[in-house]
Parts: C-alpha cells; structure tokens; sequence
C-alpha cells in the first residue's frame, strides 16, 4: 500500500468510529442480505459481534503502516476461521459488505481513490487469513473461558 492509501484508510475509519454500532449493523445487515448462506457462522449476539468487528478493523487500520504487527495475529484468527468451517469464497462476501457499508458511511467521502485504498486493505487483511487457514497448523480447541481468536475474540466450538 502507499503512504497515500493508507492515509485515504485511516483517514476515513476515523469518520466512521463515531457511528461505529451503527455501521456494525448496516455491515451485518448487508452481509446477511445478500448472503444468507453465512449467517450459521455467527453465534451469539449481533451486538457483540459487531464491536469484535470494529475492534479488528481498527488494529488492522492502526497498523497499516506496520503490517507485520498484523501478520501472525491475522494467520491465527484464518485458521481459527477455518475451524467454523468458514471457506476462502466468504471472505470475498464480506468484503462486499464492508465496502458497502463504507460507501453507506462515507456518502460523498468514499471517493473512488478511497475505494481502492480499503479494497487494497481488505485484500491483504483476508489473503493473509486464508493463508493462515491454509498453512499453520491445526488450532488446538480453547478452554471455555479463553477470550477467543486473538485477532476477532470468536470463541472455537
């Protein structure tokens, strides 16, 4: 990424955290929307899950500059994912969400130059996810009171 995408990302989350429960729900809402098929991968309550979702895109935000912070914590919450049976195809289903609700967001603010910015951020985020699920060993099942993926804090079954 360039110095100027990752400033166009940065830039733009910090006008969505203001509303940051609302834009977890317009992102789930969307997701389920347009792929029902996902929604069994998600257990619990929504409300929860959408501040693990605000809490992973900002560490992932904060640390563009920096993304081999972001390097290990994201291969373990892939393989973890793949233990919910999540499959490489989802990632491209909730990109197309998260770009939308952005674009919802942002309104005349998702410029077609930060468009391309969160593509390219999202891009990397879940490339590096499913190569954890495709090539680090198997995650060993967590005792009950563990917080979860430490990357998205979803508990394995």
């Amino acid at each position: 990424m360039t110095p100027e995408q990752i400033h166009l990302v940065k830039d733009s989350w910090e006008k969505v955290l203001p509303a940051q429960e609302d834009a977890a729900k317009i992102f789930y809402h969307r997701l389920f929307e347009k792929h029902p098929e996902v929604k069994h991968y998600f257990k619990g309550k929504i409300k929860q899950q959408g501040k693990k979702l605000i809490t992973m895109m900002s560490t992932a935000v904060n640390n563009l500059d920096n993304l081999e912070v972001l390097i290990e914590p994201l291969k373990q919450s892939g393989k973890a994912h793949e233990g919910y049976n999540v499959k490489p195809e989802d990632y491209d289903k909730v990109g197309d969400a998260l770009l939308w609700t952005l674009q919802q967001e942002l309104g005349d603010d998702f410029t077609p130059e930060t468009k391309k910015a969160w593509s390219e951020t999202y891009t990397i985020v879940s490339s590096v996810m499913k190569d954890g699920a495709r090539n680090m060993p198997a995650v060993k099942k967590r005792p009950t009171k563990d917080p979860g993926c430490s990357f998205c804090g979803r508990y394995r079954k």
